[in-house]
């Protein structure tokens, strides 16, 4: 089976398959797949939902004739291998890679939302995740999949590790600022607040409505599990070890992440002069870094961001301060963690692994 993907093959629909498909993460890939131009979606899969039809288990699809003609399966490697140029993998860590080792033997490419091929060190994977990696001798064949950040190494890849939601709240401020010397690489604090989606589509006394309506709490602390990949890539921005302070809270709303983080100005930056001249030079490197990114929304003037105006899109939300009493640097952005930081991001792979314009249905 081939795996080139040309924007020649594209004018027939590229067969995909989802992996997972019937959790949170999975609906969305679902709802943007089968509306997107260059897709065809040939299989789903999910042990639990196995034989019904997408728009039983889903209504909301039910008036996409695809949704209406295709049935959940059990997930069975041959059969999507025979189906599906490109493998969505929608599933727990240390679950996905057992699907991701036969799909990319038998010629499939293979984008993986789970943390499993986030990580370049199988040390750093077991200290994170509790156990030992189930297929090390894929990580260096990984390509961490945030487009903004890593665009051309993720046309030519064949494995995709989808970022996670986290992740990508603070990678996208924080990296331009480290890679153009701006900010120091010590003292950084991330605190993220996160809709109840992120947990996932699961049934734990935790994420129940009333534990979690008109409740506001901190939880992971002090070494969430996505702490691994925002170091990682942080360090390689730096140029150095990175370790920062993150705290992630659980609140009331069903989708969406905002994040603060809090950065101490480089020494050069700080001989700038007055907190103006440093804001601008934080703007004029933020300008460079994503000006023309059309999913990254930089807010000039006075606004901040609002999970309300990113809910539902692939749209990351950034705006910045300087502090001139503390003389501290604030970067703020907002996304919805199913989207931006999940299947969103991975269908804005899907196309640039297809020659696409990376707009295609996520617009």
């Amino acid at each position: 089976m081939s795996v080139s993907i040309s924007p020649a093959a594209t004018a027939d629909r590229v067969p995909v398959a989802i992996i997972g498909a019937s959790g949170y993460s999975g609906e969305e890939l679902l709802r943007l797949l089968l509306q997107h131009p260059f897709a065809e979606l040939v299989a789903v899969t999910s042990r639990q939902q196995a034989g019904q039809t997408v728009a039983e288990v889903f209504p909301r699809f039910a008036s996409r004739a695809r949704a209406r003609e295709l049935r959940f399966t059990e997930p069975d490697v041959d059969f999507l291998a025979a189906r599906a140029r490109v493998v969505f993998l929608a599933l727990p860590h240390g679950v996905a890679a057992a699907y991701a080792v036969p799909l990319l033997r038998a010629g499939c490419r293979v984008i993986d939302l789970s943390a499993d091929f986030r990580l370049r060190d199988a040390g750093v994977y077991r200290d994170f995740y509790g156990h030992d990696h189930p297929a090390p001798e894929l990580l260096d064949r990984a390509v961490y999949g945030l487009p903004e950040l890593y665009r051309e190494a993720i046309r030519g890849a064949s494995l995709i590790a989808a970022p996670g939601c986290y992740p990508t709240s603070i990678l996208v401020p924080v990296v331009p600022l480290l890679r153009a010397g701006l900010v120091s690489a010590e003292g950084i604090i991330a605190d993220s607040l996160s809709g109840v989606s992120g947990a996932g589509r699961k049934a734990e006394v935790d994420y129940l409505f009333v534990e979690c309506h008109e409740s506001l709490r901190p939880y992971g602390v002090p070494k969430h599990r996505h702490l691994s990949e925002i170091e990682q890539e942080l360090s390689r921005a730096a140029g150095r070890p990175v370790v920062i302070q993150f705290t992630p809270h659980l609140v009331p709303v069903n989708r969406g992440i905002l994040t603060t983080v809090y950065l101490t100005p480089a020494t050069d930056a700080r001989g700038a002069g007055p907190a103006a001249a440093l804001a601008a030079r934080v703007t004029e490197c933020y300008r460079a870094a994503y000006g023309r990114e059309p999913f990254v929304r930089l807010l000039a003037g006075r606004g901040l961001p609002d999970t309300k105006n990113v809910t539902g899109t692939n749209v990351l939300e950034l705006a910045w301060r300087v502090d001139p009493r503390t003389g501290r640097l604030l970067v703020f952005s907002a996304e919805d963690n199913l989207v931006k930081g999940a299947s969103g991001q991975a269908v804005q792979a899907f196309n640039l692994l297809c020659g696409l314009p990376e707009t295609t249905g996520l617009l």
